[in-house]
């Protein structure tokens, strides 16, 4: 009789990253364990969306894997990153948020004369 493989959890090696924004946890497989449990990958992503499962040969990584979610927040970031006037707009918001400079829900709707 044919045992079935081990859970993917047991090819896991956690690496905790020293990121003091978010504390995110990256996980590492085996290129060999990542194959084995390829199937289960888009679950095990789906449980913490932002967790990026770093794919190593060798004990060097050679590839990142992510859910769907979180590359396209990466893409959307850098694109608004690489527009000038975009993050020359996010600046002074965050200048305004630091000086107090805030209009609350309902100011903005006597303002646009709603």
């Amino acid at each position: 009789m044919k045992l079935p493989p081990p859970a993917l959890d047991a090819y896991v090696h956690p690496v905790v990253q020293s990121d003091e924004h978010r504390g995110d946890e990256m996980t590492q497989l085996t290129i060999s364990a990542a194959r084995k449990g390829f199937l289960s990958l888009p679950a095990r992503l789906a449980r913490v969306p932002e967790r990026v499962l770093t794919i190593t040969r060798h004990g060097e990584p050679v590839m990142a894997v992510m859910s769907s979610d979180l590359f396209e927040s990466i893409i959307e970031t850098l694109d608004i990153l690489g527009d000038a006037e975009a993050t020359a707009a996010l600046r002074e918001s965050i200048a305004d948020l630091k000086r107090g400079r805030l209009v609350d829900h309902a100011e903005v709707g006597r303002r646009l004369g709603q």
